[in-house]
């Protein structure tokens, strides 16, 4: 088939493609262009030509800040944890409900474990500060118990605990279907053989399901390497404030305050630079580790 051929057959799915094209590039790769302030003491009166070029300042400032080290320490705590806590819940959760016997009981629990995931941060954390405020149904239940209420989100003893067991909530249902899915393709004639052996459920889940959902726990353990720098920049800047900066603004918020509210354009934009740059190594990273242990491959 030669190329003309070809065109005059596909050329309508070629179409279909453009304006994903266009906004790729209007709104993902021109905006780009706009990193050059991290380069510049920028003023958006004199705009991106008539800044003064300040080279690496912005960076050298950045660095030796003791107060972003301390947010890229906030960052990838918060981060890890979550991504840790998420892997291992969504396992546990998915070998639990494979092994529920009662359907409506599983999609009942199901739709529930389902649900946070697609409400949003506003909304759910709007709940969460009802929840674990000062009066909040949480304080009053230790109250009844005589145990001493706490300030779950004004503590920065209970902040991160806080964060990263509310992302656990709305985000380990979702991700055990991936793990759900990968149990439908393991064979069910050996874990009858393994029932006839005697093995009992506890040995046939140690011994068959987990080994057959190892390639998947591989892949997804590798690929979240790529999300170690987002730490969630909705769900804490709807739940921190001021008293819990020590421990919870992480690289986002930081950025947010710095170029939105204190109108430090050029830190906030050498700030949003490394991560990208890190954050593009990291995702390199992830990719070649799922590759190299899990044979997952985009092409």
């Amino acid at each position: 088939m030669t190329f003309k051929q070809y065109m005059k057959r596909a050329w309508p799915l070629y179409v279909m493609i453009v304006p994903g094209i266009v906004f790729v590039l209007l709104f993902r790769y021109y905006p780009m262009y706009g990193v050059v302030i991290a380069f510049q003491d920028f003023s958006p009166a004199k705009g991106f030509a008539g800044s003064p070029w300040i080279g690496w300042a912005n960076f050298e400032f950045l660095f030796l800040a003791p107060e972003f080290r301390r947010i890229l320490g906030n960052t990838l705590i918060i981060s890890v944890s979550k991504i840790v806590a998420d892997q291992l819940g969504a396992i546990i959760l998915a070998l639990l409900l494979n092994e529920a016997r009662r359907i409506l009981f599983r999609r009942a629990i199901q739709t529930l474990i389902y649900l946070p995931h697609f409400l949003s941060w506003i909304v759910l954390g709007g709940i969460l500060l009802d929840i674990l405020s000062s009066g909040g149904i949480l304080n009053q239940a230790l109250r009844s118990v005589g145990v001493e209420p706490q300030l779950w989100l004004g503590s920065n003893d209970w902040f991160r605990g806080a964060v990263i067991t509310s992302g656990f909530w709305k985000n380990v249902g979702f991700s055990t279907i991936v793990y759900l899915a990968a149990l439908t393709a393991i064979n069910p004639v050996l874990h009858e053989a393994a029932a006839i052996d005697g093995a009992g459920r506890f040995r046939r889940v140690w011994h068959i399901t987990l080994p057959g959902i190892r390639p998947t726990i591989v892949l997804l353990a590798a690929l979240s390497l790529g999300d170690v720098l987002q730490a969630g920049f909705e769900q804490i800047l709807t739940l921190y404030n001021p008293a819990v900066y020590r421990t919870g603004d992480i690289i986002d918020t930081y950025v947010y305050r710095v170029g939105l509210i204190r109108a430090q354009w050029s830190l906030a934009g050498a700030v949003g630079l490394f991560k990208s740059f890190i954050g593009f190594f990291l995702i390199v990273l992830s990719y070649w580790l799922a590759d190299r242990y899990a044979g997952y491959r985009i092409l």
